[in-house]
């Protein structure tokens, strides 16, 4: 969901990162400008706190990443390290406010 309320219903494509998915899904707010490598933050999303558990922790690395992030809470993701299983069928996420830009 965007942060403006704007609802995106995608079909589930097993194996991909959620990024891939919104990105082929032409989702407005997921740039995934370094191409899902997690070294950028241009694909920060918010998952519902009903998925947390589901959605899995992010690495280490993730989490330096979000540091750079604007607008992170305790959903705080990179949708290009979530990765799509059937356990994730439904998966509620947000976009934040605006997505910061790196340089790359």
């Amino acid at each position: 969901m965007t942060h403006q309320g704007e609802a995106y219903r995608l079909p589930l494509r097993l194996g991909w990162s959620l990024m891939s998915l919104a990105r082929r899904g032409k989702v407005p707010g997921i740039d995934g400008l370094c191409g899902g490598n997690c070294c950028c933050v241009t694909c920060h999303v918010h998952v519902d706190p009903a998925w947390l558990a589901r959605a899995g922790q992010p690495s280490a690395m993730e989490e330096s990443m979000l540091d750079f992030a604007g607008d992170v809470d305790a959903g705080s993701r990179l949708a290009c390290q979530i990765r799509l299983t059937e356990d994730l069928v439904g998966l509620v996420v947000r976009l934040p406010r605006q997505q910061l830009v790196l340089g790359l």
